[in-house]
């Protein structure tokens, strides 16, 4: 019984989404606007669950871009309504169009001229007649049986606050550069860290020129205990690498290893990336290729880092 009402109640909230999505017109293009043209904060307003889910698109909007603060009704009328100022947007969120702690706020926000988004499930209400945008959250039922929590209701405001964020997103050009600089911390940071965050360079980068013996190439490689080299010419630009694959190969084949130069045995135009791609690429690339190493070479052409796959690990990034 409780896996066919769970099945129930997820699909009224389904649905609620579904009939909001038709349902959406010029007013939600408006209100991006609103959004994109803001030059302050957006401020997002609700009490109860639709504060809760205030906190949460305001959380996203921040995230993605829009400077976005979380403003508690009731503790607006008591000092806090000074955190909203010229040049901001407010967005207030509910369901009924008449929570009282919202109405309290028309009056000062229509004062300061401040532009108001209003998210209810009336458009006839006390709100949505103030509001300069009014989007549309009405739903047909609760998936609550007993009619009473907020549950659709909450989930539509939930998914249009989300679809509005990714639609100023959008709008503005935010990419995964301007993502990875808001998100440097945490399971989010790791996952954008750059290449050149993690790879090893300078004296800790295996470096040999191409008429380097094999017998100090096998030190090096040895000694930086990376599993490779890189090879290059006389600018420090990449003509190869030798790893140790490379090494057992030769030994497999019963090459005299220790006759050759560096520049003989290497493997040349090995696989490379750039120090600004993003450690997650870098992972793609050595997990399609089946390599442990990757080199990181400028635009010039000059060896700069190298990146191993252990180094990713490491970051608990995935």
């Amino acid at each position: 019984m409780s896996l066919a009402s769970a099945k129930k109640f997820l699909a009224i909230e389904a649905e609620a989404i579904t009939e909001l999505m038709e349902r959406l017109d010029s007013s939600f293009v408006r209100a991006a606007e609103l959004i994109e043209a803001c030059k302050g904060r957006v401020v997002i307003t609700g009490i109860g669950k639709s504060g809760i889910i205030a906190q949460k698109i305001s959380a996203t909007l921040s995230s993605t871009g829009t400077p976005s603060l979380f403003l508690h009704p009731a503790e607006a009328v008591h000092g806090d309504l000074g955190r909203v100022v010229a040049g901001d947007v407010v967005v207030a969120l509910s369901y009924s169009g008449e929570t009282e702690e919202i109405l309290v706020l028309l009056d000062t926000l229509k004062r300061l001229g401040i532009p108001l988004i209003g998210m209810s499930g009336n458009p006839k209400s006390t709100l949505a007649e103030a509001s300069d945008v009014v989007l549309d959250v009405s739903i047909k039922k609760e998936a609550c049986p007993l009619g009473l929590a907020p549950t659709a209701s909450t989930t539509a405001m939930l998914a249009l606050g989300d679809a509005l964020a990714l639609a100023v997103l959008e709008r503005r050009g935010f990419t995964e550069e301007d993502f990875a600089a808001l998100h440097p911390a945490g399971g989010l940071g790791r996952k954008l860290m750059r290449v050149e965050n993690l790879m090893h360079s300078g004296e800790a980068l295996p470096k040999v020129a191409a008429d380097t013996r094999m017998s100090d190439v096998i030190y090096e490689i040895s000694k930086k205990g990376l599993g490779m080299t890189s090879v290059v010419d006389q600018n420090d630009r990449l003509v190869g690498i030798i790893t140790d694959g490379d090494l057992r190969r030769m030994l497999e084949r019963g090459d005299q290893i220790l006759s050759k130069t560096a520049g003989e045995a290497m493997h040349r135009n090995p696989l490379t990336i750039h120090r600004r791609e993003f450690a997650t690429r870098a992972l793609n690339l050595m997990e399609q290729r089946k390599i442990t190493s990757l080199l990181i070479v400028s635009d010039a052409g000059r060896v700069e880092g190298v990146l191993h796959i252990h180094d990713l690990w490491r970051t608990e990034m995935f």
